[in-house]
Parts: structure tokens; C-alpha cells; sequence
């Protein structure tokens, strides 16, 4: 039985795009990056700790399998989380304005037995917005819980100039390294099997 330890609705949404409907796994840790740490080492235990913490909610049920990832936006080293407010969303974007960012999702599956990681890096290209973009942007909350503040599949798309990598990844799940990693695991969409 697969299992998503998210709550992210857009993590469900991709996964049944493969025909998967796992069951969800709900989890509440606290992701704070280490002084020092790289930033894809941060995202990489994020994604680790989110799949750790899940199989142990489940680890008793047979077969288990559980997935974790974990999105962020990141800027001359510097991790651009979920924004506090509107203020907060407001100065990020405006500093992603007129640059390319990368979107880093770390995809982990984890059974009782092993795990396995994939890593998706794309590049995001933001043309430089007005006041105006960014006020209306702002008020449609569209940022909220959103990291980096903005979302790629809605009222943000009109802000990429280009995208070097996977616009799933952006989303916040890379669909085709998952499926991989799935596949590592028995898990084959393509033949029909799922959970």
C-alpha cells in the first residue's frame, strides 16, 4: 500500500495523474534549515525526515510504502520558504523579479526494508514585474503555502519567461522521477499496477 506523507493537495493531484489514489499520511514537522547547510542538503533531509516520519505512522501495516518530497525555491543560496503574510510574499517575489531561480524538489520512498531518493533541479525564469503585478498578485493570496510565494499553475505561470527542468517539479512533485523511483519499488504505473 502506497502512502503520500503530505498534505499538500497539488503531491495528490500529480499522483493520480499515474492512477495512484495513495492513502495520506498527516505530518507536522518543523522545517528550519541548519546554519550552514546547503540548501539542497536541506531539502533532501526535509524529504527524508517528511518519509521517515511517515513509515513510522504506518509501519505495521504490511507492504507499506510511503513517499515524501519536498519543494523549494531557491535564490543565490538563499531558501525561499512559505511566506509568513502578505508582506513577506510581496519581497520575495519582488526579488525574484527579473531573475532565474531554481526549483528543487527531493522525491523519497521508503518501505520497511530500504529507500531510495530522486532529486529534480529546474531553472525559473521570472520577467521583471511591476508594482501592479505584484499588488494583484498579492491580493489574490494565491502564495499562501506556497513556497517561494507563487504558484507555478496559476496566476504566476504569466510571470515565467522560461522553464529549464520539470513544471511538475515545480509543482512540488517531479512525475517522472517519481514514477521511476516507483517502479524501483513494484510499483509500475505503466503496467497497470498501483496502489
Amino acid at each position: 500500500m502506497l502512502y503520500l506523507a503530505s498534505k499538500s493537495p497539488r503531491r495528490r493531484e500529480l499522483l493520480a495523474r499515474l492512477g495512484l489514489s495513495p492513502g495520506l499520511v498527516d505530518l507536522d514537522l518543523p522545517e528550519v534549515r541548519q546554519p550552514g547547510e546547503p540548501a539542497l542538503d536541506y531539502v533532501r533531509r526535509v524529504a527524508r525526515e517528511k518519509a521517515g516520519a511517515g513509515l513510522l505512522k504506518v509501519v505495521s501495516t504490511p507492504g507499506a510504502l510511503v513517499l515524501a518530497a519536498d519543494t523549494e525555491v531557491v535564490l543565490d543560496d538563499e531558501v525561499f520558504g512559505k511566506p509568513r503574510d502578505a508582506d513577506d510574499a510581496r519581497a520575495m517575489l519582488a526579488r525574484l523579479s527579473g531573475r532565474t531561480h531554481q526549483v528543487v524538489s527531493v522525491v523519497w520512498v521508503m518501505d520497511a526494508s530500504r529507500e531510495a531518493q530522486a532529486i529534480s533541479t529546474t531553472d525559473v525564469s521570472f520577467a521583471a514585474l511591476t508594482p501592479a503585478q505584484l499588488d494583484g498578485y498579492v491580493a489574490s493570496r494565491e502564495w499562501e503555502g506556497k513556497a517561494g510565494a507563487y504558484a507555478i499553475q496559476g496566476l504566476a505561470e504569466a510571470f515565467v519567461t522560461r522553464i529549464e527542468g520539470s513544471y511538475s517539479g515545480v509543482m512540488g512533485l517531479p512525475v517522472h522521477e517519481t514514477a521511476a523511483l516507483l517502479a524501483d519499488f513494484g510499483l509500475d504505473v505503466f503496467a497497470g499496477r498501483g496502489a
